[in-house]
């Protein structure tokens, strides 16, 4: 049972109270006082009829306005309020004594070191938590609110250190001990990019209605939110540039530079002094130039088609994903760049490394945070809002009002192939909306190759001999379904050969669980 009793703040109010729970025997658990001079009472539950005569004589005593019961004390809402809010924060969280021993931890912490909680208290916080000196700080003379890098569960993490003081009766403080807040890199992630979002939803662009795409959304999202370098992989078309710049709007860096550079695109000392900048001297030049990872200094780099890359120039990039330092080009000086690197590529940067064309350990290094970007035609769920949201876009521009798509737009979108991709039917869908006439799409505003008979997915200027094409289509295909299917009598059974005829074909063309991507 507990009561709250109102009263005035008279000295000796609280002892008269209290002897009237003598003479009535009644056992005392606990007792509060709290500022407004409220005295809160907590007692084992007592019989009705005893009760009755308890309230009345409380109620007479001098200064005492009213007698309540209450459902609980307010140290124990208190109490409840912390071990739920300790509970439900996903972050670690250590509270300590003044000897730097354990005496609260909650549910994080207890699933991070997979021990009960009776197993944590009493443990030296120096043991559990590396990389600061708890005790050290907490001896020193003048403490204050610290935050460091530490280590916990050998994953980094920053803490905020906190000392926990308690009032004495001459008015001054003293240390009680200490709490200890964990924050990862992927939390510190989500708070930085949930309080910079400003634009909107960083991912609006990328139409995701397919299971797969929401995936790649999903998995995108987690790791905008990291600093490590990322790795795009997908067809040519498929739209991995932006899905590089939504990572980039949804990171911390969104205010700072995205600056691009196609690998493919550059011979390879263009490429270097574009991304690295020259020093005085070189080149003939007086003056010094800063390339590309200096100018996107705090922003996100984003390298297109890093397959294409020249080995002089995969080491240098090596270099700076490891210490993030370069030099210019004919300079000895060492330039320190804070720089997120996002890399895109359309080829299999396995079979190159199996090649000797990349790095392997430059491979290992982008291939951390790696996500694919389907082709559209895995992706079917996805090309009829694709195709809308183009024609809204480019009626807008041409100036007229967007056409719908009739059944059989719809059902010829569906069912090409679509080798170009999302880029092919952007373009596609453009042409159809410039030249089209009257309120609406057909299967025949839409010009592809491989609509008729008389256009082929081969170029015009192809070289080679039939068998050459023959067998480049095979492994090709097999390449493809080898995943889906990965032995040999599935993959026989699936294109209806026998299992020996598979078996040759896939040894002659070096298809096996190691040179394909799963």
């Amino acid at each position: 049972m507990r009561l709250e009793i109102i009263c005035q703040d008279r000295l000796g109010i609280a002892q008269d109270v209290l002897d009237i729970l003598v003479r009535h025997e009644i056992d005392l658990k606990g007792i509060e006082i709290d500022k407004t001079g409220k005295i809160y009472l907590h007692f084992p539950s007592i019989e009705f009829a005893e009760f009755q005569h308890l309230m009345p004589e409380i109620r007479r005593i001098d200064g005492i306005s009213d007698v309540k019961t209450i459902p609980y004390m307010p140290n124990e809402r208190e109490k409840h309020q912390l071990a739920t809010l300790l509970q439900t924060l996903p972050d670690p969280v250590f509270s300590i004594d003044p000897k730097g021993r354990v005496v609260l931890v909650n549910e994080a912490v207890v699933a991070g070191l997979e021990c009960s909680i009776d197993e944590i208290k009493g443990s030296d916080i120096n043991e559990l938590v590396k990389g600061f000196n708890v005790n050290r700080w907490m001896d020193s003379d003048n403490i204050q609110v610290e935050t460091h890098k530490v280590q916990f569960i050998e994953q980094d993490f920053i803490a905020d250190i906190m000392p926990v003081m308690v009032s004495d009766v001459e008015g001054g403080n003293i240390l009680a001990g200490a709490v200890l807040l964990l924050k990862s890199e992927y939390r510190l992630g989500q708070q930085v990019n949930a309080f910079n979002q400003t634009d909107g939803e960083s991912f609006e662009r990328i139409q995701a209605n397919s299971p797969l795409m929401k995936k790649v959304v999903k998995e995108a999202r987690k790791m905008a939110e990291l600093d490590a370098p990322m790795l795009i992989s997908g067809e040519t078309g498929t739209g991995k540039e932006l899905l590089a710049y939504s990572c980039h709007l949804a990171s911390r860096r969104a205010e700072q530079e995205f600056l691009a550079l196609n690998c493919a695109s550059l011979p390879d000392n263009v490429a270097e002094t574009e991304l690295f900048g020259y020093g005085p001297g070189a080149f003939g030049q007086s003056e010094s130039k800063s390339g590309l990872f200096e100018q996107a200094q705090g922003g996100t780099l984003f390298l297109d088609e890093v397959g294409d890359m020249s080995p002089q120039l995969q080491a240098k990039l090596l270099r700076v994903l490891h210490d993030g330092s370069f030099r210019r080009v004919g300079d000895a000086k060492e330039v320190k760049v804070d720089v997120r690197i996002i890399c895109t590529t359309h080829k299999d940067l396995q079979r190159l490394v199996d090649d000797g064309l990349f790095r392997e350990d430059l491979y290992y290094r982008l291939n951390v945070m790696s996500v694919h970007l389907p082709p559209l035609r895995e992706r079917k769920q996805d090309i009829v809002p694709l195709a809308e949201r183009f024609v809204k876009q480019h009626s807008s521009k041409v100036g007229c009002r967007p056409p719908k798509l009739n059944r059989s737009c719809v059902e010829y979108l569906q069912s090409y192939p679509w080798p170009g991709n999302v880029r092919q039917l952007e373009n596609a869908m453009y042409r159809a909306v410039s030249l089209m006439e009257g309120t609406e799409l057909s299967k025949d505003s839409i010009q592809l190759p491989g609509a008729n008979s008389e256009i082929s997915y081969f170029a015009e200027d192809f070289e080679g001999t039939l068998d050459e094409a023959v067998k480049n289509f095979e492994k090709e295909l097999l390449r493809r379904l080898y995943p889906a299917h990965p032995s040999t009598r599935q993959l026989a059974k699936k294109l209806g050969l026998s299992h020996t005829a598979i078996a040759n074909k896939l040894r002659d063309y070096g298809i096996n669980k190691k040179s394909v991507k799963f």
